[in-house]
């Protein structure tokens, strides 16, 4: 069954998810895609594999039959990969689901949920390090606030939070998807824990992602929860950028 390959980590969040009156969003690594050696920055023309087409399909499809949800919106990294991984999602989602999802992929073209592009000022600066340090060396030096031509980590972090409260659904069974990349989604994961350091048995896995919900009526004063890999966590926005 395609579901085997889904982290495990996702179907015991379904357990620990508020009931379906909070709308929440699902922030997601897309699928499973072609291999690639090295430990950079994977490139952007590598495709879902058939396994990864199959996995994000009948993951779709579990989410909505097992949280009683509709898929409200949907924002993706412009990526391929990341886009067919919504696609594929919401067609899951259409074959179980009573109610209409989305089918409107809004594609976020001003970096935030491109790989490393949501903590980048200076491109020029970063990329090198990224070169040298690879993948998880990179994102330790960025969330120790240590790289030249980075956002401070907060600044960055909050960012992408931003764009998640403002795509966050607005029913009550609602749910959003966002589809990135997984250095994006380690040094949210590594920043809101308020972790300095983390190690590869940390990174997140292809279709592994993280639900997260607010409760507030203006993102600066919003009460931030999530679930990741089984265990809840909560911050205030305004005191998390302070």
């Amino acid at each position: 069954m395609a579901l085997d390959l889904l982290p495990k980590s996702m179907l015991k969040a379904i357990d620990l998810l508020p009931d379906a009156q909070t709308p929440v969003t699902l922030f997601t690594r897309h699928s499973i895609r072609e291999v690639v050696n090295g430990q950079g920055l994977a490139g952007y023309d590598l495709q879902l594999t058939t396994q990864g087409r199959d996995l994000a399909h009948a993951w779709g499809s579990y989410l909505i039959d097992h949280t009683d949800r509709v898929i409200q919106h949907c924002i993706s990294s412009p990526i391929q990969r990341c886009v067919d991984t919504a696609a594929l999602m919401i067609q899951g989602a259409d074959g179980v689901s009573p109610q209409p999802n989305t089918h409107h992929i809004e594609i976020i073209e001003k970096g935030l949920l491109v790989e490393p592009g949501s903590f980048v000022l200076d491109i020029k600066q970063a990329a090198p390090y990224f070169r040298k340090q690879g993948a998880l060396g990179f994102i330790n030096s960025f969330v120790n606030n240590a790289l030249p031509g980075m956002k401070h980590p907060i600044r960055g972090v909050v960012d992408v939070l931003e764009l998640i409260y403002e795509t966050h659904p607005t029913v009550s069974n609602g749910i959003s998807l966002a589809v990135s990349h997984d250095t994006i989604l380690a040094a949210i994961i590594a920043v809101i824990s308020k972790r300095t350091q983390i190690d590869q048995s940390d990174w997140p896995e292809m279709m592994e992602g993280l639900f997260v919900w607010f409760e507030g009526e203006r993102f600066v004063d919003s009460h931030l929860k999530w679930i990741w890999r089984g265990e809840r966590g909560e911050l205030l926005i305004r005191d998390f950028q302070q």
